[in-house]
């Protein structure tokens, strides 16, 4: 059974995706403060609970309206999600932990170089009161793109989340100009071939003489058949891979596009939390591998 201190939840232990109480203390201290002095009635539900709920919508990929009645009432835990979203608190606090982890692993808290990519993900919630939904033709897929830029860790730096018909020439202006903006330290990105090719390789000299960026190509060989992890390409196809890990993720359930990015955030937000506490994902079946590859042929033959 869990041994976190979970006395803010109504009842029962937490889950595998709520925060250990070493995770907890890592992100208490950048959660806002409440200003008392504006008056309001007692909160009845804490923040260590809000995130514990967010969490589970992330990683189990629920729908907000059937949370579990032993973590905080769904409208609750998506206002809160909303509002940390429109003020800002996402933000700041994934910001402070990707520079923390940087510093952590002996780099500077601001990266110098980038790789960007953009993933085509499936979306039906396009449609009345939905946005920017459309088809991807050359992954034939109907739904989102999401456009984002890592550092050389694969951590999240910018993200932003379009139609999938939207190129990805013209995705990525948007979110090296975002880059430029935020990231004056970052001089080089590298990209896939479909950011500058025979038809249009307008963007590199865009990137250099508006953005200052060097945008490098790294290029398929022709010779090669089937997988091959590509130089510097590779870590930010890892970083997708993080992200899908999250069933919430897995597929763009979100009817706006600044609710997708934000969820990106939380997803890395959470993943950047298990890093600094320490810890291994709590929601891996490691440890009963290893035991079970220790049995002997005794142990398998008595069960």
């Amino acid at each position: 059974m869990c041994q976190c201190d979970n006395s803010e939840a109504v009842s029962g232990p937490c889950c595998p995706s709520s925060l250990t109480d070493e995770m907890w203390e890592i992100i208490q201290p950048l959660l806002p403060v409440r200003d008392l002095r504006k008056g309001g009635g007692v909160r009845k539900y804490g923040d260590r609970l809000v995130l514990d709920s967010i969490f589970y919508v992330l990683r189990s990929g629920c729908q907000w309206r059937i949370l579990p009645r032993d973590l905080m009432p769904w409208d609750a835990a998506h206002r809160w999600f909303t509002k940390w979203r429109r003020n800002g608190t996402w933000d700041r606090v994934h910001d402070e932990l990707r520079r923390r982890v940087r510093i952590g692993a002996g780099r500077d808290p601001e990266p110098s170089a980038a790789v960007i990519d953009a993933q085509s993900i499936k979306t039906s919630e396009g449609g009345e009161g939905g946005e920017a939904r459309g088809f991807d033709a050359g992954k034939r897929t109907t739904g989102r793109k999401r456009h984002v830029i890592v550092d050389t860790m694969g951590l999240l730096l910018v993200v932003a989340v379009t139609s999938a018909s939207v190129q990805d020439r013209a995705g990525g202006r948007a979110v090296l100009a975002r880059l430029a903006a935020d990231f004056r330290t970052v001089s080089l990105v590298w990209a896939d071939g479909g950011y500058a090719n025979s038809v249009d390789s307008t963007l590199l000299s865009w990137a250099r003489d508006t953005l200052n960026i060097v945008v490098e190509i790294v290029k398929r060989t022709d010779d090669v058949k089937g997988f091959k992890a590509l130089p510097r390409r590779w870590v930010v196809e890892r970083s997708f891979g993080w992200l899908v890990r999250n069933r919430r993720l897995a597929r763009d359930y979100e009817r706006l596009t600044a609710t997708s990015e934000a969820m990106i955030k939380v997803a890395m937000i959470r993943l950047m939390l298990v890093r600094l506490a320490g810890q291994p994902s709590r929601w891996s079946h490691e440890s009963h591998r290893k035991t079970a590859r220790t049995k002997t042929v005794e142990d398998h033959i008595a069960v």
